[in-house]
């Protein structure tokens, strides 16, 4: 995870949306034809999009009273019993309509692209009826602008017409959700909140298990509140991830590397609930486990978008080196959600997904926490968003650190 394979003056060649070529200037100059746009990079980092492999960005409003909630002393866990958390959301997400919601994302996708991010892994939740559910998901499939990895989260909480019932619930999100869900297609991933109190062991192990029989990848949040065998249960599953891990036991750390499950690290949910409890990276790490970083934006317990803000906790709260952060960021995070063949690190036939950044050395992305560093991100050679202006011209006058875009 601390090599990234860093071309020192280096130059991409861009064909049809995907990288034709990467290498030094002196490797990539003689390809490049009169008929060609140049972008001067002008010896910035250049480097692969962010992959945030667990987002939560289609949603109702905000939880900003709670916030000064949470200051003055109230637990998650007691805002969420007084009606307030993932129930708030929801019942002001239900009352959105789909084009509202798609209007609200738009504004969440350009703080993604501030931070360099080109692809999104994200969740529903915030329905939690049939119907809303697939209000959410059809909301992520109509976002434009950015790569999104739509995950069906609709074992998120217990809605308030099913409070005490849990059993239900779960037995409405099996039959009848999940069903329709695999039947449009509109989910590749199904998730389920796996803590006491919320969705049970078992009750998690019905869900993932009906998943899995309708061909949707496995995703679990586990082990974020108490250590109550979320990882356990995803190395058992066999799910490509187990998300949060905060509590999560030596034990718990040996099955996810037995079973090959990749850890999605949020240090920003830490961060935000005002906790100093941060899942044991370098021990993930130690055991050879391809550990991913993202940032849990959410209304509630996460509301940043930034990946290099991401980059900074995980780097000064667990200790991962910038190496490694950027490495879970990027093409860890990729193959966390099967798209590592296409996305996530800058090789020759992969889509050119990328960002340049102000700066100059890798590390300044971690070291220079809240500062907005990209100045210009692409999608499949495409601009898509820029901070600042870029010289673009012909073959003439190439200067050191291009990357070469064909307008073929």
């Amino acid at each position: 995870m601390r090599d990234l394979a860093i071309i020192s003056d280096g130059a991409m060649l861009i064909e049809d949306g995907r990288i034709a070529q990467v290498g030094t200037r002196a490797e990539i100059e003689p390809r490049i034809t009169q008929h060609d746009a140049v972008i001067d990079a002008g010896r910035r980092v250049v480097m692969p999009g962010f992959v945030d492999a667990h987002t939560h960005p289609i949603f109702a409003g905000n939880r900003a009273a709670e916030f000064e909630r949470r200051i003055e002393g109230a637990s998650y866990a007691q805002i969420a019993a007084s009606g307030g958390g993932i129930r708030s959301t929801v019942r002001e997400t239900r009352a959105a309509t789909e084009d509202q919601l798609l209007a609200t994302a738009a504004r969440y996708v350009s703080w993604f692209h501030a931070g360099g991010t080109t692809t999104i892994e994200a969740k529903s939740g915030y329905g939690l009826t049939l119907e809303d559910e697939c209000k959410l998901l059809r909301v992520i499939g109509r976002l434009e602008g950015i790569r999104a990895v739509p995950t069906f989260l609709g074992a998120h909480e217990i809605p308030d017409e099913f409070r005490g019932r849990p059993s239900e619930y779960t037995d409405l999100v099996i039959h009848e959700m999940l069903p329709r869900i695999a039947g449009q297609q509109i989910a590749r991933f199904c998730d389920v909140f796996c803590e006491p109190g919320i969705f049970s062991i078992e009750e998690s192990r019905r869900v993932l298990s009906a998943a899995r029989s309708l061909g949707l990848g496995l995703r679990i949040h586990a082990d974020q509140l108490s250590d109550s065998g979320g990882a356990a249960l995803a190395a058992e599953l066999g799910a490509a991830t187990a998300d949060h891990l905060e509590h999560t036991s030596a034990r718990g750390i040996l099955a996810l590397q037995a079973a090959g499950v990749q850890p999605v690290l949020l240090p920003g949910a830490v961060y935000g609930l005002g906790s100093t409890h941060y899942p044991n990276a370098r021990e993930m790490i130690q055991a050879g486990l391809a550990v991913v970083l993202a940032t849990d934006f959410n209304p509630g317990s996460s509301p940043t978008p930034s990946m290099p803000m991401i980059l900074s906790l995980a780097c000064t709260q667990m200790k991962m080196t910038p190496a490694e952060a950027i490495t879970a960021a990027t093409v860890n995070a990729a193959c966390s959600l099967g798209c590592g063949g296409e996305i996530g690190s800058l090789e020759s036939g992969k889509r050119a997904d990328f960002a340049i950044h102000h700066c100059g050395d890798y590390r300044e992305l971690a070291y220079f926490f809240g500062a907005p560093l990209a100045a210009a991100v692409y999608m499949e050679g495409r601009q898509v968003s820029a901070q600042s202006q870029l010289r673009n011209h012909h073959r003439e006058g190439v200067a050191a650190s291009n990357i070469g875009a064909s307008d073929r």
